[in-house]
């Protein structure tokens, strides 16, 4: 249940991202958006396959009798921290909440040893490390993604007419589907790791490799987080970053849905949130000038970013204590 939660923070958060671009520039209404999303999201991780889920199942290596517990409590961490950074309109990352709140419930478990450190292995990111390197590195690929389309467009529009929008409105709809479908086969495999991670404790399963319903349980929670909470990020990254047009709607999710299709095809986990925000920052510096980009707005993500990993890790350990001190 608590996993399903999490998918529908998700939703609050980084599945509201992928259609942010489409509604804010009026491409499409809220329901159009939002039936897209849910058809993408599905079919992303059903066609993609579960690898990125297999990896974040595999962060901590934790005895079957403690599974509950520590998957329990980084969950309960990263719940209450998506709910402090909706609340807020931050478009904060449940993958780093997430990754926070397993780390710290399983050293609170089992101390370092319970922890599976990774690294890259094959060209493929394992376990923290490797899930930390490509978190970290897939928002400046979508700034400078965004950065590179918006001008090549800009270029290619110089002497364009009225008739330019119907074609960008149109590559509007593909890249947001797209984006929804990477979206689905990157984000939505985190909660279907996580459940697959405690039926294998428990024996139910006997790889890391969930079943068909645990998959469509996690993109209908997903896409419900979205419908029921996500239209204050879309305000966020629609407006309070840089006040997006069509043509830079068009840019930045076409250069996050590439990042994050990439991701998923390396096994690489990575934030809906921080490339489609990154995005958003590198088409205002595709503009005449950077002043255009709200800094502020900017600066208070970055915050939120530096510190999601350690708060969650740290909330997690405590409420694992809480746990067991009440069992």
């Amino acid at each position: 249940m608590l996993a399903v939660v999490f998918a529908v923070t998700n939703g609050f958060l980084d599945a509201a991202n992928s259609i942010a671009a489409l509604v804010m520039t009026r491409a499409a209404t809220p329901i159009q958006a939002l039936a897209l999303a849910s058809v993408f999201n599905l079919l992303g991780p059903l066609l993609l396959g579960a690898a990125v889920a297999n990896t974040i199942g595999g962060i901590v290596s934790v005895t079957p009798s403690a599974a509950d517990h520590v998957i329990g409590a980084g969950l309960t961490a990263a719940v209450v921290w998506n709910f402090v950074a909706w609340s807020r309109g931050l478009p904060s990352s449940s993958s780093q909440a997430l990754v926070g709140g397993l780390v710290g419930a399983a050293l609170a478990q089992g101390g370092i040893d319970a922890v599976n450190w990774g690294g890259i292995d094959g060209g493929h990111p394992v376990g923290v490390i490797g899930t930390l390197i490509s978190l970290a590195i897939s928002p400046p690929l979508g700034a400078l993604g965004a950065l590179l389309v918006i001008r090549v467009l800009r270029r290619l529009g110089r002497r364009a007419t009225r008739r330019w929008r119907t074609p960008v409105r149109g590559g509007q709809w593909a890249t947001a589907a797209a984006l929804a479908f990477s979206h689905g086969a990157n984000d939505a495999q985190k909660s279907v790791g996580v459940i697959a991670a405690l039926l294998l404790a428990s024996g139910r399963i006997s790889t890391l490799a969930a079943p068909t319903w645990v998959t469509v349980l996690c993109a209908v929670a997903l896409t419900a987080g979205t419908a029921l909470g996500g239209w204050r990020i879309i305000r966020t990254v629609g407006r309070g970053i840089y006040r997006i047009r069509p043509i830079d709607g068009f840019a930045c999710t076409a250069a996050s849905a590439g990042v994050i299709f990439g991701a998923s095809l390396v096994v690489a986990p990575t934030s809906t949130s921080q490339v489609v925000a990154s995005s958003v920052v590198g088409v205002g510096g595709g503009q005449p000038r950077w002043r255009h980009v709200h800094w502020e707005v900017v600066r208070r993500m970055g915050v939120a970013w530096l510190i999601t990993l350690p708060s969650t890790a740290v909330l997690a350990a405590i409420v694992f204590e809480a746990w067991g001190s009440l069992t």
